[in-house]
């Protein structure tokens, strides 16, 4: 038993079933206390969002919450966000250029405007449009000079952010200014946008039983002996991974 770095998306992952989040609680809390462990939320949520859930789902008060799928990290909830992250993310970044570029796709529709954040655009679109409305967006963009990270999940979900910036990148970030190595790290997702999660080095990552089709295809392409696909869902698939890596006894 020692120290580690936790780092979990919430809907429909660490959030799903009220149970097991308890007791995946209860255990995470006595590990802080006990080893100092860290405990990172990374979401597609806004701040807003996140306090909402929070409220409703009694979530533990992370040492640090990454939202706007990996574009924002605050580490006390209603101070500003990191500086430094801020920074890399604002470097090529014109929100405006994105946003007049979308305009031009009919079947792009905003979504709601507490969920447009500085560095990120989003958009609701169908699934069976995606594949050309992405193609033909993402070549107008670069055309236009734009070096973005085009991130579609959930079969509904578009999010357009800095290319430097998305939840992978964000963990990164943080347990390299902790001091955490890779192996201390656990990773935990269940959609297209925490695959960059699962990609940066070999943290530990646990897909839950409840894992998007899109994330499931992409662990089949890309296999790797420390990941873990759990037979549980939500909270429960999260520490059936957490004995089986060994974090928990």
């Amino acid at each position: 038993m020692t120290k580690f770095l936790f780092v979990s998306d919430l809907d429909n992952t660490l959030v799903g079933d009220d149970q097991a989040l308890e007791e995946l609680n209860q255990k995470l809390k006595q590990h802080r206390q006990e080893y100092d462990t860290k405990i990172v939320y990374t979401t597609g949520r806004s701040l807003t969002l996140y306090q909402q859930l929070r409220d409703e789902k009694h979530l533990l008060t992370p040492d640090a919450l990454v939202t706007a799928v990996g574009t924002e990290i605050y580490y006390h909830v209603g101070d500003h966000p990191d500086p430094t992250w801020s920074e890399q993310m604002a470097s090529g970044w014109d929100r405006e250029t994105v946003i007049n570029t979308a305009s031009h796709f009919a079947d792009l529709t905003p979504q709601p405007e507490t969920e447009q954040r500085p560095f990120k655009v989003s958009y609701f679109l169908s699934e069976v449009v995606a594949a050309d409305v992405l193609f033909e967006l993402e070549d107008l963009l670069q055309k236009r000079g734009l070096s973005v990270r085009l991130i579609y999940s959930g079969s509904k979900d578009l999010d357009i952010i800095p290319r430097r910036g998305n939840k992978g990148a964000a963990m990164q970030f943080l347990r390299q200014n902790w001091g955490i190595e890779a192996t201390q790290t656990v990773v935990c997702g269940d959609s297209g946008n925490d695959i960059a999660l699962f990609s940066v080095d070999k943290e530990r990552g646990i897909i839950v039983g409840n894992a998007l089709p899109e994330l499931l295809r992409w662990c089949e392409i890309n296999p790797a002996d420390y990941r873990y696909l759990a037979k549980s869902h939500y909270a429960a698939g999260i520490l059936e991974g957490l004995y089986y890596f060994g974090f928990f006894k």
